[in-house]
Parts: structure tokens; C-alpha cells; sequence
């Protein structure tokens, strides 16, 4: 019996809020309506993760953006799973491009913090994706097999981790990929998971695209056969979040 994946949206705030933004967010989300048969995870800011989280509708889960290897110790400025379970944090995103980028994070590191967080109980979205020169010089497949291979020796329970497809290319800049070039790393990624770790997880993880997804593109993007849902960005600080969040309606 094939195996249904329910439909993934989060969204990335990045450095971007204030008590009052995010109360406008929380309106919005509450007056809906939402999909139902989609899961809705919002990636805050650290400060504002305790007050996001009583201002979403109950169906809205709350996120950091980040997050340490450790469980505690001098580490300045970092937090840990532990510190984000004690506050009722269900999830994390881990591996971001701007993470990997801006403060040269490295593949070990990034499954490092994968293989902790899942350890101390979170979700985690693990971001993976290729620049442009790598785009150009046909590395795509060659650069996520790279991310994802140093994830997978962190991962005993992949029932935990939505993989986001983000081609850095894409992000922040207006450009997007096709629904058919989303769809081809898409089903590669999925051939990847049935060739290295088991067809039961192949047919089961859910891979989600991000990367300027709008409420123009999303209902096209959803329509591709392994694209499981969206890791959305600056729309997901606007009303027309809503729509995506509802784009397999």
C-alpha cells in the first residue's frame, strides 16, 4: 500500500520580528483558514520563541531557527535542544544555506547538531542545497548526496527529519526553480534515501522545497509528484502565507 505524506509548510522568519509583527502573524494564521491535512511550523527568532508559541493557533508549531551539538556548557550566544524542549520547542531548523554560508558551518558540523537534536527528542528540518556555480557546473546531485551522506551517519530515526531542498540560488533572490527542476532533485533526493538507507524511508520522508516560494508559484510547485511541501521564507511573514499553506487544498 502506498505510503501518503502529509503535507509539510514552515516558515523561516530569519532575523526578522517584533512582539507586534508577530502578533499581526498570529492574527492572521488564526482567522485561517488552514488546511487541515497540513502540518504548519513557524521558524522564530530565539527571543521570540516563547511568545510565538502562546500567540499561534494551536495547529501552528513553533521553531528555532537553531541550534548547538551540547547540552550545555560555555558556549556564548548558542542554545541547546535541551534549553528549547524546556520551553515547549518541538522543532528546529538545522543546516540552513545562510548558516552554511555566513558562519561557514561545515557538512560534519551540520550533522552534528542534527544527531544531538534528534538525541535530546526535536523534529528537525535539515536544509540542504547547491549555489549557482555548482548549478552551472552540474554538481547539484554530487553537493546534496555530499550534505545528506554526512547527515545520514547522525540519523537513526528519519520519522523525525523533513530534508528542505534549497537551492541558494533561489533564495531571497526572486529566482525559482521550475516546478520541473524542483521535481528532478526532488526524485533524485528520493532515489538517494531508497539506494543508501531503506525503500520504507524512501516512500516515507517528506522532502520540501524552498527557495522564493510565493503564493503565485506554490499551487504549481505543489502539484509535483515528490515535492511534500515548502520551507518558505520572507512570504511567510505576510497574509499570503496563508495561501501557501493551503496550496494542496
Amino acid at each position: 500500500m502506498p505510503v501518503t505524506r502529509r503535507f509539510f509548510v514552515g516558515g523561516n522568519w530569519k532575523m526578522n520580528g517584533t512582539n507586534e509583527s508577530i502578533r499581526e502573524i498570529g492574527k492572521f494564521l488564526t482567522t485561517g483558514p488552514l488546511n487541515a491535512n497540513t502540518d504548519i511550523v513557524c521558524g522564530a527568532p530565539a527571543v521570540y520563541l516563547d511568545f510565538a508559541r502562546r500567540i499561534m493557533p494551536p495547529s501552528v508549531k513553533i521553531s528555532a531557527q537553531n541550534c548547538y551539538k551540547e547540552v550545555k556548557g560555555a558556549f556564548t550566544g548558542e542554545i541547546s535542544p535541551a534549553m528549547l524542549r524546556d520551553i515547549g520547542i518541538e522543532w528546529v531548523i538545522l543546516g540552513h544555506s545562510e548558516r552554511r554560508q555566513i558562519f561557514g558551518e561545515t557538512d560534519k558540523l551540520v550533522a552534528e547538531k542534527v544527531g544531538h537534536a534528534l538525541s535530546e527528542g526535536l523534529n528537525v528540518i535539515v536544509c540542504i542545497g547547491e549555489t549557482l556555480d555548482e548549478r552551472k557546473a552540474s554538481k547539484t546531485e554530487e553537493v546534496v548526496s555530499r550534505q545528506l551522506t554526512a547527515i545520514k551517519k547522525n540519523v537513526l530515526n528519519w520519522d523525525k527529519v523533513v530534508v528542505a531542498y534549497e537551492p541558494i540560488w533561489a533564495i531571497g533572490t526572486g529566482m525559482t526553480a521550475t516546478p520541473q527542476q524542483a521535481q528532478e532533485v526532488h526524485a533524485y533526493l528520493r532515489k538517494w534515501f531508497l539506494d543508501n538507507v531503506s525503500p520504507e524511508v524512501s516512500a516515507a520522508v517528506r522532502i520540501i522545497y524552498g527557495g522564493s516560494v510565493s503564493a503565485k508559484n506554490c499551487r504549481d510547485l505543489a502539484k509535483e509528484g515528490d515535492i511534500d511541501g515548502f520551507l518558505v521564507g520572507g512570504a511567510s511573514l505576510l497574509a499570503e502565507f496563508v495561501l501557501i499553506v493551503n496550496a494542496r487544498t
